[in-house]
């Protein structure tokens, strides 16, 4: 198809007379081609087929297709909240016996990773099992968890 429409435009630009470099329509970003006829055509079905799709997709374009809990987190996005963010990406002080780092979870048991602590104190994430009512404590940096219910 391709080869079809683009020898097609090639006869068509070789039998009308050449356009000088100014007339060419710009290229939308930094490009090496040269101002030839072909690089018109290129620039003028590229820059056509761009603005057909530069239409920007809203979250109600995709929520007839979206199922589960994408769609779940999508009916909370337009409410303007966000489902998972605090469950995500926990942060908080360095974890201690006496006042461990807690982490949030739906269920009674998470897979949690621990990366250590600022700065020196930092090491390769160490993945464990955090219960509900079982502190753990890191292997490396001895920084201690617990996993509160999230509703």
């Amino acid at each position: 198809m391709w080869r079809r429409l683009l020898t097609s435009q090639l006869k068509t630009l070789a039998t009308a007379p050449c356009r000088s470099a100014s007339k060419t329509v710009p290229l939308p970003f930094k490009s090496n081609v040269s101002s030839s006829p072909f690089s018109y055509l290129l620039t003028r079905h590229f820059s056509a087929s761009l603005a057909d799709s530069a239409v920007k997709k809203r979250v109600e374009d995709v929520m007839p297709i979206a199922t589960g809990h994408e769609r779940e987190e999508l009916e909370v996005e337009l409410q303007g909240k966000k489902i998972l963010e605090d469950v995500n990406n926990p942060v908080g002080p360095f974890g201690t016996k006496e006042a461990p780092a807690v982490v949030k979870s739906y269920y009674d048991k998470r897979i949690v990773g621990c990366p250590g602590g600022e700065g020196e104190d930092e090491h390769d994430i160490v993945w464990f099992w955090l219960e509900k009512g079982k502190p753990h404590e890191c292997s490396v940096c001895s920084q201690y968890f617990v996993v509160s219910r999230s509703n």
